[in-house]
């Protein structure tokens, strides 16, 4: 460790890092521990961000800095009695305890989580319980919505359209674990007709704990790719759990993407399938794709929906046109429906399309996994572009197949040959580099040590006419 590594540990900030650290672990001792132990200088941790004052992280950070203080305390007092002659040995242990300081409240600060936990816990338990006869009672349309991707998109898709003639509610933001499901339940007023769910998948059997307490009558599965592979360790194990869905639902009220390529294995013919080409006896042609968002059409006997959605890119029409065809069983009138879907529009992060000096830069940096990065791609090739740049740090969270899932990225990058793409330099940087190779990419290769300064001067990087698609996002707490 250098001079200004070990200074790191010393400085007024310290607190605040560590804070910073278990903040952005989301409070998960086992992440914040890994991270703490690989870093090698604290005074680089907050350099792209900082940390939310939320209630929490305040507590922490006024609990450490008090603690420190009584520490280096106990630690001079003890060196002052040592020089009066009072305490044998009281330099020995008071410049241990002021040197040892740091490491101590690394780990002193996650007492008051366990703490917490052992009160908080048995009352989420009942909160989750008391749900559980919530939903049993409920006599609308429960929609489940669960997958690797898309889950989030899918749920603001249906509350938008559905909404137009039934009332809806939704669990909002991406709050998609038992106790959200359960907060959820407790604000409903008990005159929705329909009620959207969706499910986060963090590890096996969560899938099947949220179907069993929140009783669905229908499911969604927006798609399987690699993603939570830390804990679920392989795509199977992934694609297991998501599909244990099935087991809660009617077979022909289970709606699966079938342009999820990982997802083929799982597809029972007692499915309903959706995709660019229909669903639910739906035809769909006519589409057609620009920055301004997608048109298409749906046929369906003698009825007709024109229909044009603010989302951007091919990938969305199979959506819209589930939620669409739902709308329709669920009893909405073609203009309702067609209102509804021209109201979707992008979300915060997510294939959204900006000007930037005459630039269109489509931001995709909430996506975090291979099948929105192919999808992405697609997207970038089939748009006009003076100059097409395809930017990316990679993806996290991809297991032991990450080397792998990585160079399979970079050939996919390769296949559509934008003229510049710009890497993140990070651990998986040289394993995108190598399917670059291996697809024989011929374009501009440039990799930035500085992301923050990459992004903060992207005005000037750009040029008018150039479309820029950013993917993925890369937490401080990743190597």
């Amino acid at each position: 460790m250098g001079a200004s590594s070990l200074r790191s540990l010393y400085s007024i900030q310290y607190p605040t890092v560590i804070v910073y650290m278990l903040q952005n672990t989301e409070y998960r001792v086992g992440p914040y521990l890994k991270w703490y132990w690989q870093t090698s200088n604290f005074s680089k941790v907050m350099y792209r961000r900082r940390l939310e004052p939320t209630r929490a992280a305040r507590l922490l950070l006024a609990t450490v800095r008090v603690g420190i203080l009584l520490e280096l305390g106990i630690g001079v007092a003890s060196i002052v009695a040592w020089w009066q002659g009072d305490l044998k040995g009281g330099l020995a242990f008071g410049l241990a305890i002021i040197l040892a300081y740091p490491v101590v409240w690394a780990h002193l600060v996650i007492v008051p989580l366990g703490l917490g936990w052992l009160v908080t816990k048995p009352l989420e338990w009942r909160q989750i319980r008391a749900s559980h006869q919530i939903f049993a009672n409920f006599g609308g349309i429960k929609i489940a919505v669960a997958g690797s991707y898309g889950k989030t998109s899918m749920k603001e898709l249906l509350l938008t359209v559905l909404g137009q003639g039934r009332k809806v509610a939704a669990t909002p933001a991406n709050k998609n674990v038992a106790i959200s499901h359960a907060r959820f339940a407790k604000e409903l007023s008990g005159n929705e007709d329909i009620l959207i769910i969706e499910f986060g998948e963090g590890g096996p059997g969560d899938v099947a704990r949220f179907a069993q307490n929140t009783h669905p009558t229908h499911g969604i599965i927006t798609g399987l790719s690699p993603a939570h592979l830390d804990k679920y360790k392989t795509l199977q194990r992934a694609g297991e759990d998501i599909f244990s869905l099935a087991n809660y639902v009617p077979p022909k009220q289970l709606y699966v993407n079938a342009e999820s390529q990982a997802a083929t294995p799982f597809i029972k013919s007692t499915y309903q399938a959706y995709n660019q080409k229909g669903v639910l006896g739906w035809k769909i042609d006519g589409v057609r794709i620009n920055l301004d968002g997608t048109k298409f059409v749906m046929r369906k006997d003698k009825q007709i929906l024109e229909l044009h959605s603010g989302l951007v890119g091919r990938h969305q029409v199979g959506p819209l046109a589930l939620a669409a065809a739902l709308a329709y069983q669920f009893g909405l009138s073609a203009k309702q429906i067609a209102i509804g879907i021209a109201k979707t529009e992008p979300f915060e992060h997510r294939m959204q399309p900006y000007k930037l000096h005459g630039a269109w830069i489509i931001d995709d940096t909430y996506n975090g996994n291979l099948e929105g990065v192919r999808v992405g791609i697609e997207l970038l090739h089939e748009l006009p572009g003076r100059r097409k740049i395809y930017v990316t740090p990679g993806l996290v969270d991809q297991g032991k197949d990450s080397d792998k899932i990585h160079e399979q990225m970079g050939r996919l990058i390769a296949k559509a040959s934008p003229d510049i793409v710009v890497l993140m330099q990070h651990s998986v940087t040289k394993h995108i580099q190598k399917g670059l190779d291996i697809g024989h990419y011929k374009g501009q290769l440039l990799i930035q040590d500085d992301p923050l300064a990459f992004y903060n001067n992207l005005p000037v990087f750009v040029a008018n006419g150039d479309l820029v698609l950013m993917q993925n996002d890369w937490p401080d707490s990743y190597r």
